[in-house]
């Protein structure tokens, strides 16, 4: 051990319970060492190549953990488990993705292909769970319920009840994104209409800013992307917020956000509930609007209330929270 110490600095670490945790997504594939206190203590990276085969890609997912221990100085040997977080549904119990679109993987046994090259316990569980997962961990207080929702290219889910991530009897629960905002309204990817997805991801900012751009062709907003809606993207808004039309799409999307989070509320009544997503960044300019909404329209009066706040870990809690599936 102390010649280790000489040579790594990390190996302090091999006496705290270790775990390597993988983020499988359809253009990375990313993988961290995480300590019992939820730091990642290294990483490593390489790319998915989502069109090959299954086999290599776990071959990869397998040697990107192991790359990462060895960049935090560990052996295999320090490891308690892994946790992988990958888009789709998944099935935890038999180890195998489900189905996930853009990995085009269906009912593939990622667990008993992985084992080939670790020999530890693997968990598994849907990104956005473990995202959720990791962002209750953090906050390091035992509660009821947490919930988490993440605002990006769609609309993720992820609840915790009593310290344990709920997904449903089948893996495939806690979709808030596919519950009906607007009946009869905008198409969603999922072939529903209306759906909250379509009404407070980035994706419906973009869309209603590229229609108020075709609207008023001679705007302030329209200006920011030289009037050609291919140069709209999420921010677009939010830096034409103060004139009028950009102020216009920004409330109307907040409310939109706001109005399927007063039904989360109003369901799970949950001690916290923490907002992600890239959007997210955007702080108190959505924030402070949101719970002034929910406060307003919420159903519960005369008691405790949801403490609604901007999720802190950003793209590591999906890393933290793949690290603790085997515990929670």
């Amino acid at each position: 051990v102390s010649s280790l110490l000489l040579l790594h600095p990390y190996s302090k670490w091999c006496s705290i319970n270790m775990f390597l945790a993988i983020d499988l997504g359809g253009t990375n594939i990313k993988a961290g060492l995480v300590d019992s206190d939820g730091n990642i203590l290294a990483r490593a990276q390489r790319p998915t190549g989502a069109q090959r085969g299954y086999e290599e890609i776990v071959r990869d997912m397998s040697l990107c953990a192991i790359e990462a221990a060895e960049n935090g100085g560990v052996s295999m040997d320090d490891i308690e488990s892994v946790g992988i977080g990958s888009p789709g549904t998944i099935d935890n119990k038999r180890g195998v993705i489900v189905y996930a679109n853009n990995i085009n993987f269906r009912h593939t046994p990622v667990r008993e292909e992985m084992q080939k090259y670790i020999n530890k316990p693997i968990y598994m569980g849907n990104d956005a769970n473990c995202a959720a997962l990791g962002e209750y961990v953090m906050l390091k207080q035992p509660m009821e319920c947490f919930v988490f929702v993440p605002l990006g290219t769609g609309v993720g889910g992820g609840i915790v009840i009593n310290g344990k991530l709920y997904t449903g009897f089948n893996g495939a629960g806690a979709e808030l994104g596919h519950t009906t905002l607007v009946k009869d309204g905008v198409p969603c990817t999922c072939g529903r209409n209306g759906c909250y997805e379509a009404y407070a991801s980035t994706t419906a900012v973009i869309r209603m800013t590229k229609e108020a751009v075709k609207e008023n062709p001679g705007s302030y907003l329209a200006s920011l992307c030289d009037n050609d809606v291919d140069k709209v993207g999420g921010k677009t808004a939010f830096t034409a917020n103060g004139d009028e039309l950009g102020t216009k799409i920004v409330n109307e999307w907040i409310e939109n956000v706001a109005a399927g989070i007063t039904d989360i509320v109003n369901i799970f009544q949950p001690e916290v509930l923490s907002i992600g997503g890239a959007i997210s960044r955007e702080g108190d300019a959505i924030l402070k609007p949101i719970i002034e909404y929910v406060e307003k329209y919420r159903y519960s009066r005369d008691v405790e209330q949801t403490k609604i706040q901007i999720a802190k870990y950003g793209n590591d809690a999906g890393l933290i929270g793949a690290a603790f599936l085997g515990r929670y």
